[in-house]
């Protein structure tokens, strides 16, 4: 008999060995109820799922306190205008997300009567949720068995079955994996056991077999290489893409713009650019005729599909001139509270750090 037939043959094991640990130490999360005392409120479970989409939990918990004071329910969130919520997410990232979450609470209301729906089935027909979110939701909200399996379930499982095959090949066994140790009973505390031993213990690169629950059934353990599980794919280098961001000051404001309803960071508010995107490099022709000056620094940023370096341009605007486009101008003092991504806070942040070293000539 094979390692990873032991290991299906002692599901009940394996499932009774990490609730007993996930009992004892579980992470306290805002939107979690505590282990064994049912399921979490399922506005909160799905908010938090969908903040965590490719983000850490140390990065979702202030955003998850905010969103949920200034909305605590489907029916406050959905009323919520759209720039508002879009400037409580900036800094996330992945706005989609954002976009997403307001039309999914919009549907929830208007066609659900404010409660999201408990089957997997049903919630993958609402925006922003896909066959992951639907089963956590499933599970952990209404308490229903689903087989859950993020990146932390994914390094565990691939472990557990020694499954060789790389990702992204190897979701098809991974998941069939999961569902022969996934138990009926508590399926949500056991998809959220699973998340916490695969964000401690089952570390990437430093697993601590010696405190794992899981050791005993472990193949990878057994083989004594846990590190290089799973295998991965080597993955293509992202194109590099360049372009200009501009700094246009006025009276101890700065011009902003909001971006296309669609592509890449739609709807927010930004600092002017020259229309780079994730396939072309921007056009380096500035938003307006004036006295442009580049400063000697740039502002590099990471997205999903590409990297991205922006040179600064910026200048003075006459006092008696017509603005410069279509936009807004914004105090300066308060452009913490603009929403702008993360991208256009680096490049705004570059200007103000320049400080009184260049003069923006008009």
């Amino acid at each position: 008999m094979t390692a990873v037939q032991q290991a299906i043959d002692k599901s009940g094991d394996i499932a009774q060995a990490l609730l007993t640990h996930y009992d004892a130490h579980a992470r306290t999360l805002p939107w979690r109820a505590p282990p064994g005392q049912g399921v979490a409120n399922p506005y909160h479970v799905w908010l938090s799922e969908i903040m965590l989409q490719q983000t850490t939990v140390a990065a979702v918990g202030g955003y998850f306190q905010k969103f949920t004071h200034m909305w605590p329910n489907f029916a406050a969130l959905a009323a919520a205008d759209d720039a508002d919520v879009m400037a409580a997410w900036a800094g996330l990232g992945y706005y989609a997300r954002a976009r997403n979450l307001l039309k999914c609470a919009r549907v929830v209301v208007a066609e659900h009567d404010g409660r999201l729906p408990e089957t997997e089935a049903a919630l993958l027909k609402l925006p922003g949720i896909g066959p992951y979110t639907a089963a956590a939701i499933s599970a952990i909200a209404f308490g229903q068995r689903a087989v859950v399996v993020d990146a932390n379930v994914e390094r565990v499982i691939s472990r557990l079955f020694a499954i060789s095959t790389p990702l992204p090949q190897s979701k098809p066994l991974i998941r069939v994996a999961t569902d022969s140790i996934t138990p009926d009973a508590r399926a949500g505390d056991f998809a959220q056991a699973m998340m916490d031993l695969g964000a401690g213990i089952c570390s990437v690169r430093a697993p601590s077999c010696l405190v794992c629950p899981l050791t005993f059934a472990c193949d990878a353990a057994r083989l004594g290489h846990p590190e290089t599980y799973p295998a991965k794919t080597p993955k293509a280098a992202k194109p590099q893409r360049t372009g200009t961001v501009y700094w246009i000051a006025r009276d101890e404001h700065v011009w902003l713009v909001r971006r296309d309803d669609k592509g890449l960071l739609a709807g927010m508010r930004a600092l002017p650019d020259d229309q780079w995107s994730a396939r072309l490099d921007g056009h380096a022709t500035p938003p307006a005729p004036a006295n442009w000056q580049k400063l000697p620094v740039h502002v590099a940023h990471v997205f999903t599909h590409f990297s991205l370096r922006l040179d600064i341009a910026v200048t003075s605007w006459p006092a008696d001139a017509d603005d410069p486009g279509d936009g807004e101008w914004w105090p300066v003092k308060s452009l913490d509270k603009a929403g702008l991504p993360t991208l256009f806070r680096k490049a705004a942040e570059a200007v103000l750090d320049a400080g009184g070293k260049y003069e923006y000539a008009g």
